[in-house]
């Protein structure tokens, strides 16, 4: 999801959120047409993630494209978890990467957002803070493409025609799409 009013990321931003070193695309981006199992592993990864976080879960939501049915997307699983403080990683952090999530990204100059990535299907595991703004977007912007086919359809070319160029980064990719994202949730607010 983009981050409202900001810049395309530089490749400093980019090194300085990533745990390890961000992986370097150079090339164009991968979609794939909706496929109904992405629902499933969804679901396979919300039991998983509860199973080992239990009550620390105070939200947990299947986000971006391959939670909209009919979206073209990049094949690896968005998730959206909530937990009471996403800062302190400790409460929660361990308990992930015993059940084979790996941190990716830590942004604590952003929202606090925190990034996993997923032990055994592609997943992208966002962890926020209750009452951080990004969750109210992720979820406005998924419903809306849920229940808009002319919104939908004009996500889906703009991707479409992104992930033709070559990226050095996924970011840059996802930042890229800024400007689709914010005129599809203005309609959405």
């Amino acid at each position: 999801m983009p981050k409202p009013g900001r810049t395309p990321s530089s490749d400093e931003e980019i090194h300085a959120s990533w745990v390890a070193e961000p992986p370097v695309l150079d090339t164009t981006v991968t979609l794939a047409e909706y496929d109904p199992r992405w629902p499933r592993l969804y679901e396979r990864e919300a039991t998983r993630i509860r199973s080992v976080l239990g009550d620390r879960v105070v939200l947990l939501e299947h986000i971006g494209s391959t939670s909209v049915p009919g979206l073209c997307a990049k094949p690896v699983i968005d998730v959206l978890l909530v937990v009471p403080d996403s800062a302190d990683e400790t409460s929660y952090v361990p308990a992930l990467e015993a059940a084979g999530y790996r941190l990716a990204i830590r942004e604590p100059h952003w929202n606090e957002h925190r990034c996993f990535k997923g032990p055994d299907t592609d997943v992208n595991l966002h962890v926020y803070s209750p009452g951080c703004g990004e969750i109210d977007r992720y979820l406005r912007f998924r419903e809306r493409l849920r229940t808009h086919e002319t919104d939908r359809e004009l996500y889906a070319s703009t991707k479409r025609e992104l992930a033709a160029r070559t990226w050095k980064y996924i970011q840059n990719y996802a930042d890229a799409k800024n400007g689709v994202v914010d005129d599809i949730l203005e309609r959405a607010w």
